[in-house]
């Protein structure tokens, strides 16, 4: 157990479980936000919305080619400080992204929040395995609901936040027919990252409650090898109690302590079998969600719903997400239910994805069930990362592969989506990518339901 498991939540661990909250509602409007405004977006820069694609595949190939680099960041910085610069690079991104004039600011801004989404996404996960150890499956729950929950917010108040009265315009700009303040787009999206700088200074002052007030070493603890280059990497008990109702009580018993080498675990999880079904499976669930982020508002615009609905149904579908990742915990207790559930969860996904296209009159029923399993799917593959890893190094890294290969995967959904809408000119096609991406997830999940661990041999 780590320090929370063994004292329970007290003052340190309170204020630290606010913090990852904090830091996990930052994690989804800056990115969610985008599709709904797409229209607008398109009609200020005098382009088509499928051309536009590639704005909400760039966050995510950003995403894929950093998280690699988070295991290596945490081991120099400490993972604390890795998650502060992370939000720091976050906050900066997103107003870059707003700055009004050269093209290039809405692109590099958004490559930048990418850069900030990537570290903290994949250091999170393994904060909970160090700091959670016994509420591992809780915490993920909670940690995927509030990222489904601010990322429906972002997306039912991008378009009402870009009505919003904006500077006053120049009479001779109002003549030409140029705005002399933010174009309501741009507005919108700044005003997402406003909660950041709450969730940095929350997250600063947790993390240094949690170094000085440290927990009393156990007996077992002192035989562990650590692998930590400062006190943020305190791996002496990552593994989990067996027999207990809260923790992913799959882990063998074994006669000594787990031993890897510094660094080691970052290289060869690489060549990890099992490592790459947990990145081919939560790539394959990112490319579903994030796909339907940028083009299920634009979807139901098309089928004669005003902007501002469009985006309500996104949100809707997020929420109910929330209702998923807070469920999944409970309902996964017991191995058997483990076992099934990665693949029972895309199985709903391909259900309620045939039907929005085939009977779109009944989208409250495929919100519903979409959501839930959405949710459910996020969480799980978040959890796999954790209950597939015997320590929180092996978790870190499982993490930084699974969130480098799987957002990489999902980068290409928007993109794909929008290069086979143009070609097309109907919406079968591009959904089409959808339901085969979730046939893929269910195979993976038959796979990673099995009780294994990455990195076994070390």
């Amino acid at each position: 157990m780590t320090q929370t498991s063994r004292r329970g939540f007290g003052h340190a661990g309170i204020l630290l479980f606010v913090a990852v909250c904090l830091v996990a509602a930052n994690l989804r409007m800056t990115i969610t936000a985008v599709g709904p405004l797409l229209d607008e977006i398109a009609s200020d820069r005098g382009v088509t919305p499928a051309t536009l694609g590639l704005l909400g595949s760039l966050p995510l190939i950003t995403w894929g080619l950093v998280s690699p680099l988070a295991h290596g960041v945490s081991a120099r910085l400490g993972m604390s400080r890795a998650v502060s610069w992370a939000l720091v690079a976050l906050a900066a991104g997103t107003v870059w992204r707003s700055v009004p004039g050269a093209e290039i600011n809405l692109w590099a801004g958004t490559a930048l929040i990418g850069v900030g989404l990537a570290i903290a996404n994949a250091l999170l996960p393994a904060v909970i395995k160090r700091d959670f150890s016994a509420h591992v499956p809780l915490m993920m729950g909670v940690y995927t609901a509030l990222l489904g929950g601010t990322g429906a917010i972002g997306a039912g108040l991008a378009v009402p936040l870009s009505e919003l009265p904006l500077t006053a315009t120049a009479t001779g700009a109002a003549e030409a027919g140029v705005a002399s303040g933010l174009a309501g787009w741009q507005l919108s999206l700044l005003l997402m990252g406003a909660p950041i700088p709450i969730a940095l200074l929350v997250w600063i002052l947790a993390t240094r409650a949690r170094r000085s007030s440290p927990a009393p070493k156990s007996a077992d603890s002192l035989s562990a090898t650590t692998t930590a280059n400062d006190n943020d990497y305190d791996h002496s008990n990552d593994h989990e109690t067996p027999g207990d109702s809260n923790t992913v009580a799959l882990v063998p018993l074994t006669t000594g302590p787990i031993v890897t080498p510094p660094g080691s675990a970052g290289r060869r999880i690489w060549g990890d079998p099992l490592a790459w079904q947990v990145s081919l499976y939560m790539g394959s669930q990112s490319a579903i969600f994030y796909s339907l982020a940028a083009w299920l508002a634009p979807f139901e615009i098309s089928q004669g719903r005003t902007p501002i609905a469009a985006g309500l149904i996104l949100m809707t579908f997020q929420i109910i997400g929330i209702a998923g990742s807070l469920a999944l915990p409970f309902i996964a207790r017991g191995p058997r239910r483990k076992r099934w559930l990665p693949a029972a969860l895309p199985t709903l996904t391909l259900f309620a994805m045939l039907g929005i296209v085939l009977w779109p009159d009944a989208i409250i029923v495929w919100l519903t069930i979409g959501g839930l399993a959405g949710g459910g799917s996020l969480t799980m593959a978040l959890t796999l990362m954790a209950m597939r890893a015997r320590t929180s190094e092996h978790a870190t890294a499982l993490s930084g592969m699974a969130q480098s290969l799987g957002y990489l995967i999902a980068a290409i959904g928007p993109f794909a989506f929008g290069a086979v809408l143009g070609a097309s000119g109907g919406w079968i096609a591009p959904f089409a990518l959808i339901w085969g991406a979730a046939v893929a997830q269910i195979s993976l999940g038959v796979s990673v339901g099995r009780p294994r661990f990455v990195l076994i041999d070390e």
